[in-house]
């Protein structure tokens, strides 16, 4: 079985570039300060594995981890 990975935003290093959300905004969301969020407890639905490791090989602030679990 695959491991299922979660996305995470460390908000002390987010910027606020949003790369993560153009690339995936099915996984991320900005707050009123343009600083991204995981969506909901982070959980990466099947099939969006690749834009997860795109999403934080994007991360100019490297702020986004990816869990496997």
């Amino acid at each position: 079985m695959p491991a299922r990975l979660r996305v995470r935003v460390d908000q002390d290093k987010c910027q606020g570039h949003a790369r993560c959300h153009s690339l995936a905004p099915e996984l991320f969301k900005l707050d009123t300060f343009g600083n991204a969020h995981e969506v909901g407890d982070g959980a990466v639905p099947a099939g969006l594995e690749d834009k997860a490791w795109l999403a934080q090989s994007n991360c100019p602030e490297i702020a986004i981890d990816v869990i496997e679990e």
